[in-house]
């Protein structure tokens, strides 16, 4: 059992499993020549026989490969070919420092799957045997395959035999009916990105073609124009002009009586004829007006339209892992078509209910998009921005719309009204890991935002950011952005360069991702390990940033670009060999929890890793459905510079995170608001939508190249912190006097000619229960004096008596 372990877990020293691999492939390598010269002429142990001239032995291998070659072959039969496949196996998993699970399971799966792909050889029909001299089944085939056919006669040996070659496989190798289709999922890129090709050339021709048909239209419709122009002008010109009638003065007289009776008559009839025709001249001059303003109105090209087409992406080798594949992903769906003259009509509605309330304008253009349309209102001279934002619920009512939000529009004079679309597209994950924008972004931390509201995709960089806050109701699509930025770095990074520490206090959000390489920790769920992780984490900050100092380095990059140039690693103090360093991504589903747990620690690892992490490499990613100030508290706020904002409750809310309004008007299902780093502006953004099946393809994908590696010392205290405080009060250490912040406790009490827990907490950055330990300690060796109400403690020795007890 030791020994099994042993052959088959590889150790800590890379190097040194290298060297075990060659020394693997080297036997491998000598015992498939020494089975494929096997002679039967050569002396074994049931075989004498005089040594050829000139050499001791016919096989390529002499005397050993001749004596080893008999005894495997006399066993086995032709099975013992896969002997030295199996060396190769596992020489090439010591090479890559691969650990192979359950070695004893595995083993007892190879030597079960020999025996029965031997017997299974017995079962044939009619003696065969390997150079006329061993037959091809073997001395353990023959007895198991005799064994089964005694028992079971050969319909019932077959059955059984092919069962359990099937269930040794299961046991002796990685293979099972999901990873077959995963594997065919992957072989079949090729073909995808083919196709996707063939595709786009086939819409370039497409749309080729329609342009030409388009330009022969427009030329035929101007040719047309023309000659029409020229026809009016030339009856115009010859068609002699009409002479205004004479006004006739009407008689005082009249020649009859009768023709005087009836002139009333007629003019009566006249005027009753005309009073329609004006209304009808009335009522077609605003449907020519509405006519002209719906023809004035463009429509804008939706950005994913005009976008370079996406294509299948292949499976990429970096090092010695392999990237996945975009066909692990939902293909999307395709897009929409959209009515012009409906979007018109809304536009013209839209322009109407503000002109109800006085607020006079036009819109100018509409721009289509996956969830929303955007219409550019131009408001007349004199309206303020205050009364169109005033009209945001009227517009509503008048528009039978769930939310509208309103804003300026960046560069122009006009206000942008984003109107819900009846019938929303779902963005998919796919449709960014195939964009240009990904795959061009040379960052392992490379993550998806989905699109804007024009249908731009959008990608952004995390270690540029460097740090992300994000707020949202339950049911806005927190979590589904989160799943997208971890999938986005599995697509991007390997094991190596990229570490993951998930926080996942409900236990249900980020468990599928349980066993992927790129985990630095288990999945955590109880949020004092998770205060644990972080103040190690501080740890692991500290020790970096010594090692780019000792480097002569300022950040990772860097760090990492010395030993691609060459460089010659070194050993560390305690004798590890020097590696590049891999980033590290924290991402907590749920801050409120841990606040609520160990509210003073985890503030104090989040404030120190946002200001001093992102040159080392260490990023955070915090989620949180309670935006309140006690939770996102202003220390916090300040260090992270990029923020993001779902659907949230109320204004109030939408301001904590975003220090402006509109979270409360948003959507849902990935709706979101996103403040950019070093961006005042914020941006509307819907994120992709991943399912869990596209999880568990991408995941199963990485666990099919190795397991998980992790560094289970990072969920403990840190050793330097025995006696730090448990939540806001009270001694981990429990009772032990041997504080290591005694001494610093003492010189700031001399130094500001006070004692006070306050002080202590502000300057040593420590919760109230470690401070007052520290004033407990400091009242029983007799340096201050007991509390005396509100009144601070009065300091009993003399203010020399420090610079005496130092010296």
């Amino acid at each position: 059992m030791m020994f099994l372990s042993r052959l088959f877990v590889p150790t800590h020293s890379k190097r040194l499993n290298e060297l075990i691999g060659i020394l693997l492939l080297a036997m491998a390598v000598l015992l498939m020549l020494a089975l494929v010269s096997y002679s039967p002429m050569d002396r074994s142990l049931n075989t004498a026989a005089d040594p050829p001239v000139g050499r001791p032995a016919h096989n390529w291998i002499g005397l050993i490969g001749a004596y080893s070659a008999d005894l495997i072959l006399q066993s086995l039969g032709l099975m013992a070919f896969l002997l030295p496949v199996m060396l190769i196996f596992l020489a090439v998993r010591w090479i890559r420092s691969h650990t192979v699970e359950n070695p004893l399971v595995k083993a007892s799966g190879a030597v079960a799957l020999l025996a029965f792909t031997s017997a299974l050889l017995a079962m044939l029909p009619g003696p065969m045997r390997w150079m006329n001299a061993i037959p091809i089944e073997g001395l353990l085939g023959r007895l198991l395959g005799d064994l089964l056919v005694h028992y079971l006669n050969y319909v019932g040996a077959y059955i059984v035999t092919f069962t359990a070659i099937a269930a040794t496989l299961y046991l002796s190798t990685a293979f099972s009916l999901s990873s077959l289709r995963l594997w065919l999922q992957t072989r079949f890129t090729l073909f995808y990105a083919l196709r996707d090709r063939y595709t786009e050339w086939r819409e370039r021709r497409k749309k080729a073609h329609e342009l030409k048909l388009l330009e022969k239209k427009q030329r035929l419709r101007e040719k047309r124009e023309r000659a029409a122009a020229k026809a009016a002008e030339k009856r115009e010109r010859f068609t002699p002009k009409a002479k205004p009638a004479a006004r006739v003065k009407s008689p005082f007289v009249t020649s009859t009586p009768a023709q005087s009776y009836e002139a009333p008559a007629q003019s009566y009839e006249v005027e009753q004829d005309s009073e329609p025709a004006s209304t009808e001249r009335h009522l077609s001059g605003i449907e020519k007006m509405d006519s002209t303003a719906q023809e004035s109105i463009s429509i804008g090209v939706r950005a994913d339209v005009s976008q370079l087409q996406a294509r299948t992406t292949l499976t990429k080798q970096q090092g010695q892992w392999k990237l996945p594949s975009s066909t692990l992903l939902q293909r999307p769906e395709a897009r929409q078509a959209y009515d012009e003259q409906e979007l018109k009509e809304l536009a013209q509605t839209l322009t109407q209910k503000c002109g109800e309330f006085g607020v006079l304008g036009s819109v100018v253009q509409i721009n289509p998009g996956p969830v929303v349309t955007t219409f550019e209102f131009k408001p007349e001279a004199g309206i303020k921005y205050s009364r169109i934002v005033n009209l945001q619920d009227d517009l509503c009512l008048a528009l039978r719309a769930e939310s509208i939000l309103i804003e300026r529009t960046a560069g122009k004079s006009t206000v942008g009204i984003q109107v819900p679309n009846e019938k929303r597209e779902t963005i998919w994950l796919r449709e960014v890991v195939e964009s240009p924008e990904y795959s061009a972004s040379r960052s392992k931390l490379t993550v998806s935002l989905g699109k804007d509201i024009n249908g731009r995709l959008m990608v952004t960089e995390l270690n540029s950011m460097p740090h992300l806050l994000i707020a949202g109701s339950t049911g806005s699509g927190k979590s589904v952005a989160i799943n997208a930025f971890i999938m986005s770095i599995l697509y991007k990074g390997t094991p190596d360069q990229v570490r993951l520490i998930l926080v996942d206090p409900k236990r249900v959000e980020l468990t599928n991702y349980d066993g992927v390489p790129h985990l630095y920790t288990p999945i955590i769920s109880e949020p004092k390990l998770a205060s644990n992780a972080l103040r190690n984490a501080v740890r692991e900050m500290e020790r970096r940033l010594k090692l780019l100092a000792q480097k002569g380095v300022r950040n990772i990059d860097q760090y990492n670009r010395l030993f691609e140039e060459n460089h010659t690693p070194s050993l560390f103090e305690d004798g590890t060999e020097e590696k590049p360093l891999p980033y590290i991504v924290i991402i907590v589903d749920e801050l409120a929890d841990l606040m609520m747990v160990d509210g003073a620690n985890v503030e104090e690892s989040i404030t120190r890793l946002a200001q001093m992490a992102r040159a080392i490499g260490i990023h955070l990613v915090l989620a949180t459905q309670r935006p309140s100030v006690d939770v996102i508290t202003g220390l916090i706020k300040a260090n992270f510079p990029a923020r993001m904002s779902f659907r949230v409750a109320t204004k109030i809310d939408s301001r904590t995170i975003l220090d402006a309004n509109g979270a409360e008007s948003l959507l849902g299902r990935g709706d979101m608001l996103y403040l950019p780093s070093g961006s005042s502006r914020v941006l509307r953004v819907h994120a992709p939508f991943v399912t869990e099946k596209e999880i568990a393809s991408t995941v199963e994908f990485w666990k099919a190249q190795a397991t998980a590696q992790y560094e289970h010392g990072f969920l403990a205290a840190p050793a330097d912190e025995g006696n730090s405080v448990k939540g806001d009060g009270g001694l981990e250490g429990g009772g032990d006097d041997n504080d290591p912040l005694f001494n610093d406790a003492v010189r700031l009490v001399f130094e500001f000619g006070k004692a006070s827990t306050s002080l202590i907490q502000r300057r040593l950055r420590v919760g109230y229960g470690r401070a007052a330990h520290l004033i407990d300690l400091m009242e029983r060796d007799g340096i201050v004096g007991p509390a005396d109400g509100p009144k601070p403690r009065e300091i009993l020795k003399p203010p020399d008596w420090i610079s005496e007890m130092e010296s």
